[in-house]
C-alpha cells in the first residue's frame, strides 16, 4: 500500500487531496500544526495525524522518526504555505510596501519548509520502489506568466507570495535532477478558495486538488522536473 505524507493538511487543498487518496487507497498521513484539528480531520477521513511544523527542526525530525517506524513513505506532498501580504480584506501589499520580514515570514514556510521536510524524509523516500515529490506551487510563480499583461498573474501586486513558489520551482528542478530516481513535480491548484485566500478563490478545493492528486499518483515513468497545472504543463 501507498504511503503518503501531506504537510499542511487538515483544511483546503490538503484535506482535499487526502480524503481522494485514502479513496485511492493510500495509507495518508496529515502533517499539522495543530494536533486537536489534525486528529479531528484524521478521523474524518481514516487516515493519520502526525504533529508536524515545517518550521521547526525537532517537529519534523520527529516525523521522520514516527512514519518511518510505521513503515516508510512513497509520497510526499509539500502542501503547507502561507500568504502574509494579503491582508484579511484581500488588499494585498505590493512592492512599494515590501518589508524584509514579509519576505522572510513567507519564505520560512514555503521554501525553508519544504527544505526542511523533503531533507528529512529522502531517506525514507529513496528506499521506495516508486518515491513521489509533489510541490504545490502556484501559477504567481511563473515569471512568464508575471510579466505578461494579458494574463491574470500580471495584476497581481504581491512579491514576497510568488517569489517563494517561484523558488519552489527551482527547488522541484534542482531535486528532480539530483534524484532522478524520484518523480519530482511542481503543481498550480489554481485560485481556490481556501483559508490562504479569505475564501475568495475562483473554484472549490474539489477542482484545485485534481492536479495534486494526480502528480500524488504519479507511476515511474511519468514526468518528473516538471510544472503542471490541471490541464498540462505551465511555462517557467
Amino acid at each position: 500500500m501507498t504511503s503518503t505524507l501531506i504537510t499542511g493538511a487538515n483544511r483546503g487543498l490538503g484535506f482535499e487531496a487526502a480524503r481522494r487518496l485514502v479513496a485511492a487507497g493510500h495509507t495518508v498521513y496529515l502533517g499539522c500544526r495543530d494536533v486537536g484539528r489534525g486528529r479531528a480531520a484524521a478521523g474524518a477521513l481514516g487516515a493519520t495525524a502526525v504533529p508536524l511544523d515545517v518550521t521547526d527542526d525537532d517537529s519534523v525530525a520527529a516525523a521522520a522518526e514516527l512514519i518511518g517506524a510505521a513503515g516508510g513513505l512513497d509520497v510526499l506532498v509539500n502542501n503547507a504555505g502561507v500568504q502574509r501580504e494579503m491582508a484579511a480584506d484581500g488588499t494585498v501589499t505590493g512592492a512599494a510596501g515590501l518589508t524584509p520580514e514579509m519576505m522572510s515570514g513567507t519564505f520560512a514556510t514555503n521554501v525553508f519548509g519544504i527544505v526542511r521536510v523533503t531533507r528529512a524524509f529522502l531517506p525514507l523516500l529513496l528506499r521506495s520502489a516508486a518515491p513521489v515529490v509533489v510541490n504545490v506551487s502556484s501559477g504567481l510563480a511563473s515569471l512568464t506568466r508575471v510579466a505578461d499583461p494579458g494574463t491574470p498573474a500580471y495584476a497581481y501586486p504581491g512579491v514576497a507570495y510568488p517569489a517563494s513558489k517561484a523558488a519552489v520551482n527551482m527547488l522541484t528542478v534542482q531535486y528532480a535532477k539530483a534524484f532522478p530516481q524520484i518523480r519530482v513535480n511542481a503543481v498550480e491548484p489554481g485560485y481556490t478558495a481556501t483559508g490562504l485566500n479569505g475564501g475568495r478563490g475562483r473554484q472549490t478545493v474539489e477542482e484545485g486538488a485534481e492536479i495534486i492528486v494526480r502528480m500524488a499518483q504519479t507511476g515511474p515513468d511519468g514526468p518528473t522536473g516538471g510544472f503542471f497545472d490541471a490541464e498540462g504543463r505551465l511555462p517557467w
